[in-house]
């Protein structure tokens, strides 16, 4: 198995064929943590020299344009071998960069990578910083659980049989269950509701208008 294909999913090729900038370089990822790490720029001449003879063309008025195409199929020529070349190169110092874990055979960095146990930190995580882990999930576990008790203890103490009045019917903003409106100071009756058959009544009515019930002794 060749070095491209194992690092076949976890590489991008930025070289550049021709122009001012020709070159190689190559960013290598970890397959764990997804950081990248990039090969130093190695400039490609062929590619470079065309790039200039183009600038130079132009402020000649095209009189290099034959020397430029002629450069051009030089640099488009040679630039798979040389490309190829400077791959191997980057594979070798990229070696030194990643480990290649023996269960998954992802290539990871240094900070994924468990030392001790010379595999990724996906098959063999480490031992002190999962009980860490361990014993954050336990403490907020057990916080909830405690949080949970004592809204219900609270809950219990909460007037949940009279209804309120929420929205104010004068300006219709929220009226947060008080007698008076925040927003516009009216007084705040209160909703009542026929015990029988649940009809909304006036606190003035002595029988439900809809059922018949009588409200007031």
């Amino acid at each position: 198995m060749s070095e491209e294909i194992k690092f076949g999913d976890n590489y991008e090729d930025l070289s550049r064929e021709s122009g001012v900038n020709a070159g190689f370089q190559f960013e290598f990822r970890c397959e764990c943590c997804n950081d990248a790490w990039r090969t130093p720029f190695v400039p490609y001449r062929r590619g470079q020299a065309s790039g200039w003879l183009g600038k130079a063309s132009e402020l000649l008025g095209g009189l290099l344009g034959g020397v430029g195409d002629m450069v051009d199929g030089m640099a488009e020529s040679g630039f798979g071998t040389a490309r190829d070349s400077a791959f191997r190169d980057a594979i070798k110092m990229a070696c030194h960069h990643f480990h290649r874990c023996g269960k998954c055979s992802q290539y990871v960095c240094d900070r994924c990578w468990n030392v001790s146990r010379g595999l990724c930190l996906q098959c063999a995580p480490d031992v002190d910083a999962e009980v860490g882990a361990a014993k954050a999930r336990g403490e907020v576990d057990a916080a909830v659980e405690a949080a949970e008790i004592e809204g219900r203890a609270r809950g219990r103490k909460i007037d949940v049989k009279t209804d309120k009045q929420l929205v104010c019917p004068s300006c219709g903003e929220k009226t947060g269950g008080g007698k008076f409106c925040a927003a516009c100071g009216a007084k705040i009756v209160k909703k009542t509701f026929c015990p029988e058959c649940g009809n909304a009544v006036s606190g003035d009515d002595a029988f439900c208008r809809e059922c018949g019930c009588r409200l007031k002794k």
